[in-house]
């Protein structure tokens, strides 16, 4: 500003005089060297000025006049001023912007005008200030501003205040009101309309997957039978005319790019085992099976893998039983905890000894697990699997959880694309596990309820069954890795003798297959007629360096929230492999502690915990049983666990997983959760696990939740069974043996072959029975659509 200043006051002394007036005469240049005493040229007035010395006179005369103050009152546009600098005109729009923001916009504009334009007289020449010149039309200097602010606080103080001006905001701003009100009104009505034909559409779009579904099963029926009356014709002795489990709908869809599309024959041929996708039949709901653009194909796979479990579990949470405060919330029978020992545990792990806190805690650990903790599971497997030598704590490891121990062993012993032997029905969870993340596969050993040959008991497992499903995997190109084992068996409940466990362990050495062996119910034999038999209570092992136990505290210490599992291997190469996943499923210092002191307390285990849970748990069982002898449900009675392996087969009228899952919703409609039989890979529809680790109130309102589903399916199938009188095959009927309740006898076919042939046509004659399929999808429409396939249709029909 100060250099402005200066440049102002030096072009002032060469500036002209304006146009149209006469210029100043000339005034000869001062010498910068004047005698001492001289005066200087500019006090002597009747000295000429020469043409380069400086005037610093005062002005003779104002250049421009203050203009009178006046009262703008009325819109347009009014002169202010006719000279060319200041304020030339102003137009005055009514209502434009408040007063008060007018007012604080002359404010700012004011304090902008620079200190020499605020006197209104020029004081010798100056630059106009061009930086402000874009605030309003015509704006130069600024000597016009302090005025017009004048003129607005003057008109301000005049106003009166008029009761019309309350009475007009009051009903502007009604109006206002109201025409939001009327804004928000139309957009709701909008987003209902929106709803509607949402749900509308959604309605639509299941009807068009049911019928889809229904199509993928008829197309199911016909490849079977198609493929029974193609190795009959050519005598083939296989028994696996079609891979057992192997979902049509999935099979289809791998052809047609998920697109539900035809193609020939030849394609439609169910592919090896090798070169197909796990069987996500009963985990994956098909019709929602989306290609998400923003996942991989492992992120797809992920994403859609759920099924009658996560659903009933999802469903369970957002809807769960409170005596107080949702008593008609959902019981869960299904998930696989013990509920009865609350009490015990939050005791003991709140007592002083668990509150510890130390550096290395809070640090990173051995990722095996911190060596204390190690050494105390050690010794707790060694004394209560019997071991017959101390185990070694450098054989342990600690994971977050036995779903984790499942994942970790199944990435590092198989690779991606084989699989490990399995027999059905097993827990669910453990396809997840080992599938997510290693890409491994399970193969299935089916076990079934009928009692023949070397089985004894229903789904009796036994060598001959794994060593035909390792044949037929072999046969399909599958490699196979690995056996596993559940002792405890989840959902059985079965108890493994020892010389049953040495069969087992001697087939897989055979076979150089690895042994993984889940033990985690262990503790929670609750007869003392029972005995449990752990692998690391064996006096040799068949082979030591193949062989890997699972243990964890979720189940026997009634803490599932708290994820610990631990495995024992003495394969160190195992070991370290699987310590390298632990890194991502690792355990808190401060759980590590807990566990390690709550191992170590063998009185309290013995004598308090122990105890009352095995008192507590046969009680629980003891109530549910009767009361299922009671509704005349067959079911398995076995002395470990928390659950019942229960035959509801007879409340189903067709005998299908479809109707199997209608029933298992049924059940969760009427608020209570169970596990259907197909969550399990069990072969036979029909069966259900039920949990019994519950508080006896809670017990008893589910029991008569399930009397009231199976009473009011038993009337509707007896109404069914009068319009069309059809005979049963199930039994139904309780057996008076001490272990098993359930002993089913159906007759062995004389025929596989045959016997397979005439249930599938059943199966068919169902289908038709129960959908308007045909009458939609006639021979002549078919042949029209899809005259490829009706050519090799009627050429297999003419050759019969």
């Amino acid at each position: 500003m100060a250099e402005r200043r200066q440049r102002a006051r030096v072009q002032g002394g060469w500036a002209g005089a304006p146009a149209g007036r006469l210029a100043a005469p000339k005034a000869p240049v001062a010498s910068n060297l004047a005698p001492a005493g001289t005066r200087p040229a500019w006090l002597r007035k009747n000295q000429p000025h020469t043409q380069k010395q400086f005037l610093f006179e005062k002005p003779s005369e104002v250049e421009r006049k203050v203009p009178e103050a006046g009262v703008i009152d009325k819109p347009g546009v009014y002169e202010l001023s006719k000279v060319p600098t200041g304020i030339s005109r102003i137009h005055l729009i009514p209502g434009f912007i408040g007063s008060e923001q007018a007012d604080w916009m002359f404010q700012q504009l004011l304090q902008d005008i620079p200190w020499g334009q605020r006197t209104h007289i020029r004081q010798g020449f100056s630059e106009p200030n061009m930086a402000n010149s874009s605030r309003i039309q015509n704006v130069v200097s600024r000597p016009g501003f302090s005025t017009l602010h004048r003129l607005r606080k003057k008109r301000k103080g005049q106003r009166v205040k008029d009761p019309l001006d309350d009475l007009l905001l009051k009903t502007l701003t009604s109006q206002r009101a109201m025409e939001e009100r009327f804004l928000q009104m139309e957009e709701r009505r909008f987003q209902r309309d929106l709803d509607v034909e949402e749900r509308r559409m959604q309605l639509e779009q299941r009807r068009f997957e049911l019928e889809r579904e229904h199509e993928f099963r008829m197309f199911n029926v016909f490849a079977q039978m198609l493929s029974i009356l193609k190795q009959s014709h050519s005598g083939s002795s296989s028994s696996l005319a079609m891979p057992r489990g192997l979902d049509f709908s999935q099979a289809l869809s791998e052809i047609t790019g998920m697109g539900g599309g035809g193609g020939d024959l030849q394609e439609m041929r169910p592919r090896p085992l090798s070169e197909r996708r796990v069987d996500m039949h009963g985990f994956c709901n098909p019709s929602d099976f989306q290609r998400s653009p923003y996942l991989s194909a492992r992120g797809n796979i992920a994403n859609i893998f759920r099924g009658s479990t996560e659903e009933g579990y999802k469903a369970y949470h957002a809807d769960k039983y409170d005596e107080d405060k949702n008593p008609n919330g959902i019981i869960n029978f299904g998930t696989s905890e013990n509920k009865l020992c609350f009490d015990l545990m939050s005791k003991r792990l709140t007592q002083t000894d668990m509150n510890l806190m130390e550096p290395p805690l809070l640090q990173y650990p051995d990722w095996k697990g911190h060596m204390f903790l190690r050494e105390e599971v050690a010794r707790f497997l060694t004394y209560y699997c019997k071991a017959p030598a101390p185990l070694k704590a450098e054989n342990v490891i600690v994971l977050n959880g036995c779903g984790s121990l499942f994942s970790a062993l199944a990435t590092v012993l198989c690779d991606p694309g084989e699989a490990v032997l399995i027999a059905t029905p097993f827990y669910g969870g453990i396809t997840q596990s080992v599938f997510l993340y290693g890409n491994v596969k399970l193969v299935y050993a089916y076990l079934d309820s009928k009692i023949t040959g070397t089985s004894t008991r229903p789904f009796q497992l036994t060598v001959e069954k794994l060593e035909k499903a390792l044949q037929d995997a072999r046969a399909e190109g599958v490699t196979v890795r690995a056996l596993i084992l559940l002792n405890p068996q989840n959902p059985l409940g079965d108890i493994y003798s020892l010389s049953e466990l040495r069969e087992y362990l001697e087939f897989a050495k055979r076979h150089e297959l690895h042994v993984i062996v889940d033990e985690i119910y262990m503790l929670s034999v609750f007869d003392e007629s029972a005995t449990f038999h752990s692998v690391l209570g064996m006096d040799r092992l068949p082979d030591p360096q193949r062989t890997h136990v699972m243990w964890g505290i979720s189940k026997d210490f009634a803490v599932s929230g708290i994820r610990f599992g631990t495995l024992y291997t003495e394969n160190q190469d195992v070991a370290n492999a699987v310590a390298s996943l632990c890194y991502f499923h690792g355990v808190c210092g401060p759980v590590q502690h807990k566990v390690a002191q709550l191992l170590r307390d063998r009185d309290w285990i013995n004598q308090v915990y122990l105890r009352a849970n095995h008192a507590r748990l046969k009680a629980a069982h003891t109530y549910v049983t009767d009361e299922l002898k009671t509704l005349g449900v067959p079911f398995l009675n076995r002395n470990a666990g928390f659950f019942v392996w229960i035959d509801f087969r007879k409340y189903l009228r067709t005998g299908t997983f479809e109707e199997e899952m209608l029933l298992w919703r049924r059940f969760l409609d009427n608020k209570v959760l169970l596990s259907c039989g197909k969550a399990f890979e069990c072969s036979e529809p029909g069966w259900f696990r039920i949990i019994f680790a519950d508080k006896t109130h809670r017990l008893q309102l589910g029991m008569q939740r399930i009397r009231k589903v199976l009473e009011e399916r038993e009337q509707e199938i007896l109404a069914e069974e009068k319009e069309q009188p059809c005979q049963s095959d199930q039994d139904g009927k309780a057996d008076s043996t001490d272990e098993v309740i359930f002993v089913s006898r159906h007759q062995e076919p004389t025929c596989a072959s045959s016997s397979n042939l005439g249930d599938l046509i059943g199966l068919l004659q169902q289908q038709m029975r129960s959908s308007d399929w045909l009458q939609k999808n006639t021979a002549e429409q078919f042949a029209q659509e899809k005259p490829e396939i009706y050519d090799v249709f009627s050429k297999l029909v003419g050759k019969q």
